[in-house]
């Protein structure tokens, strides 16, 4: 079973001989017994992440492992548990990353001129952070299935509450155990996708409802962010 323990900033996932897929900085297929989310201080601009990871999970007294960051405080972390699944989240919405399907003609100017100005913006971790663990064997594909299940219940999720499918450094960790029961695939119509879906959704509603008061930030209220609305040429294959 999936375990956290919060402390000094950090929330630590832990599950010995937990193998993970992540999509952080220094991210892909990893052996590790525990994982981190941890909140970095505001004005954050250091680039050295890896040294950083180190010295927080030292100063916390955790070993060192894969890591998320974000500015969000871990008081405002929130777990989900179903079945084979835990999830860990961290929603914050400061820098939200609009996809619009269609808007009127000032909205677009608006949000062009906002898109373009992101380009050269500093980066700013408000990020929603997810950290997903199966007590499932699986294998890479699955391990990626999983990832992008999440992917797709946090986007759901963030559509329905605030009205963008995530911000500009949105993260995630997936793991499972080599040694469970085997699980072929991980997708939604699975059992292990099916109560990732349903953590995902529960644990990122709770940190946005702990982080939030009133409600979310709307995207014409938040300071920093994207707004994607370019133009494709598409056709035929």
């Amino acid at each position: 079973m999936f375990e956290t323990t919060r402390r000094e900033g950090v929330v630590q996932v832990r599950r010995e001989g937990a193998r993970w897929l992540s999509t952080a900085w220094d991210g892909g297929y990893r052996a590790a017994d525990a994982v981190y989310n941890l909140t970095v201080p505001e004005g954050f601009s250091r680039t050295d992440l890896d040294a950083y990871r180190e010295e927080r999970l030292r100063e916390a007294g955790f070993p060192v492992g894969p890591a998320l960051l974000t500015g969000l405080e871990m008081t405002h972390a929130r777990c989900a548990r179903s079945g084979p699944v835990a999830v860990l989240a961290t929603a914050g919405l400061s820098n939200p990353a609009a996809l619009p399907m269609g808007e009127s003609e000032a909205a677009t100017e608006r949000t062009a001129n906002r898109d373009a100005e992101s380009d050269d913006a500093e980066w700013r971790p408000g990020t929603v952070n997810l950290a997903v663990g199966a007590d499932r064997s699986l294998d890479d594909g699955a391990l990626a299935t999983l990832l992008a299940t999440a992917v797709e219940a946090k986007a759901a999720t963030l559509l329905d509450a605030a009205g963008v499918p995530g911000t500009t450094s949105d993260a995630v960790l997936v793991g499972c155990v080599p040694d469970a029961d085997p699980a072929e695939f991980a997708g939604s119509a699975t059992e292990v996708g099916a109560a990732a879906r349903a953590c995902v959704r529960d644990a990122v509603r709770a940190s946005l409802a702990a982080r939030y008061d009133d409600g979310p930030p709307t995207v014409e209220e938040a300071e920093h962010g994207v707004v994607t609305d370019r133009q494709t040429d598409v056709r035929r294959p």
